[in-house]
């Protein structure tokens, strides 16, 4: 039998592997595709829950008061407050971006614990203002500087006056055991931007967030809202939510990219799925000669509808699983060029059983009716048939 399903897969050559290619295409932007849906989903899912971000009810983009912070510490139930602010700058060129943070440096290594130093020490990094920390990943877009190395950031929110470059020393090297901090983000000093701020306009910067972790018998529900009710009625009106939450919103300003991301897969696969349903149908129309002959020399019906069946199977696992295959080979290289935006991404071994199981329902649906039909036919009938 497996001989007969090779032998008739061969017929028609270049109608096969073009098949197998647009199953290869196909079920490799399947598994890209859910590979992103499920790596923003993780993303989410793992933002912390004992963490509460604070921000302007009005945007993310607006600032809130610098007195805020006070105010809110006091709040039951708040263990600790983290303010960050978007630098918003790039290390020599424009197209060289990366995201840029100014933070509470004992608040965030505290607050934080998914933040591992792999090179340098915490010590360096709080005992210099002019100091960062540098994600793993961004080593090699900084080309290789490492700890003790001076890093030019050219600010363009904060630009200086004369249109240097911030100079930061590098202290440490993190990695994040969490997809909640990525490894393409620089910190440093609150303190250092407040300094410029104050400097160049003589004013005192707000942060964009403030970041909240709360006391062990806190509720994050009634802490949330008694933050919320501080400055119900201005002067600027806040938002409190779990991190978890705040991350969820920050996509959504993207859009709803989990249902157009499904919208697209789900268009391929139907896509795929009908030109493997044609190719199928028109090659069992081609053998039907061959099919009488089988059956008039014995063959069972069943035996012929696993023939037809068997090579729709053969052509969904063998291009499915090629596509498969090259999806987990690329997984490294679009893990990194997506690190700063999409950190965490995997084409897991869950998603390549789903996608296996997929190949072979694919094949089962495309060679149902053909192999049905030759099932179906009589030998006397089958021998007689013009193609």
């Amino acid at each position: 039998m497996t001989g007969l399903v090779w032998k008739n897969l061969l017929r028609h050559p270049i109608r096969s592997l073009l098949t197998i290619g647009s199953l290869i295409v196909a079920f490799f932007l399947l598994c890209v595709l859910s590979a992103t849906v499920t790596t923003l989903e993780k993303g989410l899912d793992t933002a912390g829950t004992d963490r509460l971000v604070v921000q302007s009810a009005v945007s993310l983009y607006v600032n809130l008061p610098a007195s805020y912070v006070d105010r809110i510490e006091g709040v039951p139930g708040v263990a600790e407050t983290c303010r960050w602010q978007w630098f918003g700058g790039y290390y020599k060129d424009r197209k060289n971006f990366f995201a840029q943070f100014a933070v509470d440096p004992t608040e965030m290594l505290s607050m934080y614990p998914e933040i591992e130093l792999i090179e340098g020490s915490a010590e360096a990094f709080l005992g210099d203002r002019n100091s960062c920390l540098i994600g793993a990943g961004l080593v090699d877009q900084l080309d290789g500087r490492g700890v003790g190395s001076t890093v030019p950031i050219t600010g363009e929110i904060f630009p200086k006056r004369d249109g240097s470059a911030w100079d930061f020393t590098i202290a440490g090297i993190y990695r994040s055991s969490k997809p909640t901090v990525d490894n393409r983000t620089l910190f440093f000093h609150w303190d250092l931007l407040e300094q410029w701020q104050e400097a160049e306009t003589g004013e005192t910067i707000g942060p964009g967030t403030i970041v909240l972790t709360l006391d062990d018998d806190a509720d994050a529900t009634e802490v949330a809202a008694s933050v919320d009710q501080l400055y119900e009625n201005g002067p600027q009106r806040i938002e409190t939510t779990s991190e978890a939450e705040f991350a969820r919103q920050f996509f959504t300003m993207l859009g709803n990219l989990p249902a157009l991301i499904g919208a697209i897969g789900a268009g391929v696969f139907i896509a795929i799925l009908l030109a493997i349903v044609n190719t199928m149908l028109l090659g069992a129309r081609e053998q039907t000669h061959d099919l009488g002959v089988i059956k008039a020399l014995g063959f069972s019906d069943g035996s012929v509808f696993w023939l037809l069946m068997g090579q729709a199977l053969f052509l969904s696992l063998l291009g499915g699983g090629l596509g498969i295959l090259l999806a987990k080979v690329v997984e490294p290289g679009i893990r990194e060029a997506l690190a700063s935006q999409l950190p965490g991404y995997e084409v897991s071994a869950p998603l390549v059983a789903a996608a296996v199981g997929l190949a072979v329902l694919t094949g089962l649906v495309a060679g149902a009716l053909p192999a049905w039909r030759a099932s179906r036919l009589n030998s006397v009938d089958a021998l007689g048939a013009q193609i």
